[in-house]
């Protein structure tokens, strides 16, 4: 993943946003040590964007597409109150291991539930409302993802979307791979949808705010 702001102002803003947690530092330091591609971590900033965003919503469900080592799925569990629930979504076996590792050294780890397989299956089986989705999986099926998420989210609820600058390969035509050819039809898609309004905040690696408007049809 290429850097997208100069790391000397990332830094910054990381030292000015609500600090990691030590258990979220530990967790992050054992990923980058073990994991192949230990980037997918969000990380202190973002970690910090998605607890501030857990905090507006009042969020006390949360929906997580794609969990990886359970970063963020922990940075939810901390933001959310005791009896708060965040159900995450991972198919990868060696990444819950690590991530159920550290769930349980957390206090907020009894909040996380894992939901281990594809996550399209695992997303048809749901109910929602949930207050706050997070969707940071595999990128060929953001499409599929959002769809669903429009009929998973609550009325006042948030989805938030990671990865949507792609590196700066979204500004790229024809776009490389199937990866960046789906993050562009995803953005045109929630640019253009009537249901919802959004913001694409250009932190990390780009990250798509997303709220239903009031009284409209989600799946229409």
């Amino acid at each position: 993943m290429k850097a997208l702001v100069l790391p000397e102002i990332e830094a910054y803003a990381e030292a000015h946003s609500a600090a990691e947690s030590e258990i979220c530092r530990a967790l992050r330091e054992e990923t980058y040590r073990t994991m192949e591609l230990p980037q997918m971590v969000v990380g202190p900033l973002e970690g910090a964007l998605l607890k501030v965003m857990a905090h507006l919503v009042g969020a006390r469900r949360v929906l997580e597409i794609g969990m990886f080592t359970g970063y963020s799925a922990l940075c939810f569990a901390e933001a959310v109150p005791d009896d708060g629930r965040v159900l995450t979504c991972e198919i990868d076996p060696k990444s819950a291991v690590l991530a159920k590792k550290y769930f349980a050294k957390s206090p907020h780890g009894r909040k996380i539930e894992i939901k281990l397989g594809p996550a399209l299956e695992t997303l048809q089986a749901l109910t929602g409302p949930f207050d706050l989705i997070f969707i940071d999986a595999d990128k060929v099926n953001y499409l599929h993802y959002y769809r669903r998420a429009l009929e998973l989210v609550a009325p006042q609820g948030v989805i938030l979307i990671d990865n949507v600058l792609w590196s700066g390969d979204v500004l790229l035509q024809p776009p490389p791979d199937r990866s960046t050819a789906v993050i562009q039809e995803l953005n045109r898609t929630v640019a253009a949808d009537q249901r919802v309004t959004a913001v694409l905040l250009t932190v990390r690696d780009g990250v798509l705010v997303v709220r239903p408007r009031p009284g409209l049809n989600k799946t229409a």
